[in-house]
């Protein structure tokens, strides 16, 4: 083992979800998720991944027409075993009747459990807007009904409304994220009908309850397919909003009924059911 490391601490002003998407694309590696910083560590420099995110901020802020501004902190650090220091920081969470727990911990008596690894997934329960949408498929979806995940990540939803006994279809349009929401269904012992890379207007099927958990300003572009997804009198969970967003989600959405608005510090999880028909 080397004496040291290169650690890179990225923290964006907003947009987590989207700078964690572009990591993804460059580091190969496990990224930890914080609650506003994503931390890269690696035996090899970083400095060409922080250059790439600055410029990655510079180019967001011009295509959505707002200043987003990125702290980048480069270190190298003496070798110690940060992986088992990152395990006992992480703890199982309990959201409603879903237990969701890291493979290293054990599941719990009388829940739903979940086995979702956050070093290395694509989302968990242990942020406010997986929270949030988990708390809305426990109210919200039932045995034998179907179920769109739309960026499906580590496809904690999709197993959750699976585990529930819905019938459940998910899409992400990052190849990674397909691979490790398989790979986390087959982890917990149950399937999803199909997952596919790409959007959900690639689909023509109209689904009980379509959630997204995105951000407010993918949510708002792909408003048009969300609806058209979702059955007349069928159940949208939007979440990835934040307070500051939550007036242009809402504007985007203003045709159908808001059902109920979910809070968790800054974030916002929105259900809406579908009062008419909205194309197909």
């Amino acid at each position: 083992m080397d004496e040291t490391y290169h650690e890179l601490k990225v923290t964006p002003s907003a947009q987590q979800e989207l700078f964690l998407d572009f990591l993804q694309t460059l580091f190969p590696d496990a990224i930890e998720i914080g609650e506003k910083s994503l931390v890269l560590r690696s035996g090899e420099p970083l400095d060409e991944i922080g250059w790439g995110v600055q410029e990655f901020a510079a180019a967001l802020s011009q295509k959505l027409g707002e200043k987003i501004e990125v702290t980048v902190d480069l270190s190298e650090k003496r070798n110690e075993d940060w992986i088992a220091k990152y395990k006992a920081s992480i703890r199982p969470v309990e959201i409603g009747e879903f237990y969701l727990y890291p493979s290293w911990e054990s599941p719990a008596s009388g829940k739903i459990n979940i086995m979702i690894d956050p070093a290395l997934a694509f989302g968990s329960g242990h942020h406010e807007t997986t929270a949030g949408c988990l708390e809305a498929i426990g109210r919200r979806v039932g045995r034998g009904s179907t179920m769109l995940d739309v960026g499906c990540g580590s496809g904690v939803l999709g197993i959750a409304a699976a585990k529930l006994g819905a019938v459940v279809d998910a899409c992400d349009t990052d190849p990674l994220a397909v691979e490790n929401a398989l790979k986390n269904f087959e982890l917990n012992g149950c399937r999803a009908r199909k997952i596919w890379e790409g959007s959900a207007g690639s689909s023509k099927e109209r689904y009980d309850t379509v959630v997204a958990n995105i951000v407010a300003d993918i949510l708002c572009m792909i408003a048009k397919d969300l609806k058209a997804r979702t059955k007349e009198g069928g159940i949208l969970i939007l979440s990835g909003i934040l307070d500051t967003k939550e007036k242009s989600v809402e504007e985007a959405f203003g045709d159908m009924e808001l059902l109920e608005t979910i809070a968790k510090n800054e974030w916002r999880t929105k259900i809406y059911k579908n009062k008419e028909r909205n194309g197909g």
